[in-house]
């Protein structure tokens, strides 16, 4: 009984195919340039990897092209028949505060995703268009839809009220809501695990092209640096992060469109505005071991936000029993963990210089450390598998 999972992006596809109950991984690949003019599709099954250019104008038939291949690439492919497949988990990027958690997608749920386009253009448009096409193309499997701000629900209203206009909450939705929650949440249970506590204090970092923070207190969230949008927080690899308002209405006043900011603030800004090189924090660390003073900055930048963020959302969980990391950085960049790590050691965060240059999954703080730290590569897919599988079982029972 397989379990498809399914997360589009505003040009692409990602997917994974997983076996009954969640437990192995069969196949997986994307579909990158959807609409472009040559969309790639690159697939992975039965220990092969295939390529090829194919043409895909929309998301229908992207998902077709992925049934496809799952029927019949690969010696023997994943899937014999696509009526093999039995539940589809869609990644939803925004919830607002209608969901708590995931829900088997229905007509309603459907309405109330596309009323939440506003908040997430980007993207809640692209998740609506991948369960369409799968309900098309695969109408006897069960659709889920797994949020990301789900995991944020359990933030009390000090955490994510903004201090505005009560109407603008009220009327308008203006208030945090939190981003990444999958990983997060992905992070959290697997520490609990590691950790053998089920309900841990923890503080995960998810650091990548996106970056995020979020302190957990008994095992559920209670603040994190996203906000009403990806854009609040740290610094990542195009979007500034943290920036007084203010800075907004100086520059439209002065004549800058508003597009043109709003540009800048997404897509020009972070490790990209900061070092004018790559959004790429490896380009950047490269070049600032290098000695290009913008490149340095931008590093010091990152780690600097990184570490305010960790400092107070400590005091938020505290005793705190473990700080993770994930994401592109937090997984692969020793250098990224031990600038954000370095001086403190009074907090309880001691680091072990041969741990923390070791890869995957493991704990890199000294036995002298209060705190453990760790490294935990995220797996947001086999969540949302999770989910999925936990949800048919439900109908079936």
């Amino acid at each position: 009984m397989p379990v498809l999972v399914i997360n589009c992006g505003s040009s692409s596809i990602k997917y994974k195919l997983y076996g009954p109950g969640a437990e192995n991984l069969l196949a997986g690949g994307i579909i990158d340039g959807i609409g472009g003019e040559q969309p790639r599709h690159l697939h992975a099954a039965s220990d092969q990897e295939f390529e090829a250019e194919i043409e895909v104008r929309d998301y229908r038939q992207g998902v077709a092209a992925i049934i496809k291949a799952l029927a019949g690439w690969g010696s023997p492919p994943p899937i014999g028949d696509p009526s093999e497949i039995v539940g589809v988990g869609h990644r939803v990027v925004h919830g607002g505060d209608r969901f708590s958690e995931s829900v088997v997608i229905d007509s309603a749920v459907i309405e109330e995703v596309e009323s939440l386009g506003a908040l997430a253009p980007l993207h809640n448009p692209a998740n609506l268009a991948g369960i369409r096409a799968a309900r098309e193309h695969l109408p006897g499997a069960l659709g889920v839809a797994v949020f990301d701000t789900a995991f944020f629900s359990t933030l009390p209203p000090h955490a994510y009220r903004y201090a505005v206009p009560e109407r603008w909450w009220r009327d308008f939705g203006v208030r945090r809501y939190g981003f990444h929650g999958i990983s997060h949440r992905y992070l959290a249970e697997r520490a609990a695990r590691l950790l053998e506590n089920p309900r841990p204090n923890l503080v995960t970092l998810h650091l990548g092209a996106g970056a995020s923070a979020c302190a957990i207190r008994d095992g559920k969230a209670v603040d994190t640096s996203m906000g009403m949008t990806p854009l609040e927080g740290l610094v990542m690899g195009t979007r500034s992060g943290d920036i007084d308002p203010a800075v907004v209405f100086h520059l439209l006043e002065t004549g800058l469109p508003a597009s043109e900011v709003r540009r800048g603030l997404q897509m020009e800004g972070g490790l990209l505005g900061l070092s004018g090189i790559s959004s790429d924090f490896r380009r950047v660390a490269d070049r600032a071991r290098a000695g290009d003073r913008a490149a340095a900055l931008a590093v010091e930048t990152f780690a600097h936000r990184v570490r305010r963020y960790l400092g107070a959302f400590l005091v938020q969980v505290a005793p705190c029993d473990g700080v993770v990391f994930s994401g592109g950085i937090g997984e692969n960049s020793d250098e990224a963990r031990h600038l954000i790590l370095s001086g403190l050691e009074t907090l309880g965060l001691v680091v072990d210089p041969a741990r923390n240059c070791g890869e995957g999954e493991r704990r890199i703080s000294a036995d002298t450390g209060s705190v453990d730290i760790w490294v935990i590569p995220t797996d947001e897919e086999s969540l949302i598998a999770r989910d999925t599988s936990r949800l048919l079982n439900d109908r079936v029972s």
